[in-house]
């Protein structure tokens, strides 16, 4: 075997473990003489994972690891911050582990990773050729920074109610206040400290609801600067292309739903206070990705509709316990995706404004943590949906037939059943 680099040396061992597993038969594998010359067709392949809204402990993360290193996928983009929880130390800031990480989603518990924890992480995900790109969501998402230190929080704090218990916060760092700045330096020291591997870091910037369009413009400009200056590179969430970004910034497309299907009797919709805001935000959605690439910034396609792995499984399981859990995962708002949706889309294709792969830097799935309250729920939302990721973010084509990949998926459950994941065992397709 041979590859220009020690990662290449490793994909191409990744692909003899694939073939290893699927030809498997009473502890032997019996391969064809077969030569392959491989590549990606993208460089950043990745899952952004919510650590937030249910804490996944170091043991979930590797896991996750694991299965992205299985899977030729380079990028383990961790949100470690939004309203419900801190997730990462800042020394100069122990308000944040103390109070910040206190909590999660509802009663779920908390917690963080201290630095030795996070300098384990990075290293396991290293050795496997997986990069971990932290996030800092800002300048909204911010209630777990209000909760630490309130002399940050705007004088008015609004949130708008569910009525069932919960609600969304319409509060942000307010930029044009000195200490704002000194928390996100400290904050930004601390991120670079901790995660010396990885060239970017993810200023968030979505969904500043409540906030006006310039002080967001003006907040994303300066945070981004503070970011440069540490001498890393800027990602952040589709939003930040409503502000002066740089031809080396990497922007994170996401919104690919359809404002019209938010309409009453078109499935569930939001609280009436929230739907004009969600209607408003989803309108000026529609020039990000054109704004982007005029300024010159790649593009990272991570659309709801396909690489949103909490979206509710469409396929059914041949595992009554399974269609139970079925049930209750996934946001019932994005509406039920099945294992062929997850295929039968294109990155180029599908992201709006691009008509070349040059555009993109790569491909990324999301998957976040309202409706997941155990690691079994965690892996059964990933699997069988990353090898679908996979396919779309390394392989040359821009098209995927669904019974002959079908056939592939279903021989992919030895590797799962060795390592002891979680997976749907979907009726559409024939597990081996």
């Amino acid at each position: 075997m041979w590859g220009p680099t020690p990662e290449a040396v490793h994909r191409g061992l990744t692909s003899l473990r694939q073939l290893i597993s699927t030809h498997l038969q009473d502890g032997t594998a019996v391969l064809p003489a077969t030569r392959i010359a491989d590549g990606p067709r993208f460089a950043w392949r990745g899952l952004s994972f919510d650590v937030v809204r249910t804490f996944h402990g170091p043991d979930e993360v590797r896991r996750v690891i694991d299965m992205l290193s299985l899977y030729k996928l380079n990028v383990l983009h961790l949100h470690l911050t939004d309203d419900q929880g801190w997730r990462f130390e800042v020394p100069s800031r122990p308000a944040l582990t103390k109070a910040g990480a206190a909590g999660a989603l509802g009663d779920r518990p908390g917690g963080f990773y201290p630095q030795a924890e996070v300098a384990e992480l990075v290293a396991y995900a290293a050795e496997r050729f997986v990069t971990v790109v932290p996030e800092i969501d800002m300048p909204g998402h911010t209630s777990a920074v209000f909760k630490a230190y309130p002399e940050l929080a705007p004088a008015e704090l609004r949130t708008i109610d569910f009525g069932n218990g919960t609600s969304i916060p319409l509060n942000a760092l307010e930029p044009g206040r000195a200490e704002t700045w000194t928390f996100v330096e400290d904050v930004l020291d601390a991120v670079v400290a901790q995660f010396p591997q990885s060239a970017y870091v993810h200023i968030g910037g979505d969904e500043a609801w409540g906030m006006s369009d310039e002080d967001h413009a003006a907040f994303v400009e300066k945070a981004s600067a503070l970011v440069r200056a540490r001498g890393k590179r800027v990602v952040g969430w589709q939003e930040i292309a409503r502000s002066a970004i740089s031809s080396d910034d990497v922007v994170q497309y996401w919104i690919s739903i359809d404002i019209d299907s938010m309409e009453p009797g078109n499935g569930p919709v939001p609280p009436e206070d929230l739907l004009p805001i969600l209607v408003e935000h989803f309108q000026k959605a529609k020039t990000d990705a054109p704004k982007a690439l005029a300024a010159g910034a790649r593009l990272i396609s991570s659309p709801t509709t396909w690489v949103y792995f909490d979206r509710p499984h469409g396929d059914s399981s041949s595992d009554p316990a399974q269609e139970e859990a079925r049930k209750r995962l996934g946001l019932e708002f994005y509406g039920p995706a099945t294992l062929r949706d997850g295929i039968s889309w294109d990155p180029v294709g599908n992201t709006p404004g691009v008509t070349s792969a040059d555009q993109l830097a790569g491909v990324e799935a999301a998957i976040w943590c309202e409706t997941i309250l155990s690691s079994d729920d965690l892996e059964l939302l990933l699997l069988p949906r990353l090898p679908g990721l996979a396919e779309k973010a390394w392989a040359q084509q821009t098209s995927t037939e669904w019974t002959e990949y079908a056939g592939r998926l279903g021989r992919q459950s030895r590797a799962w059943q060795r390592r002891t994941w979680t997976w749907l065992r979907s009726v559409e397709v024939d597990w081996v």
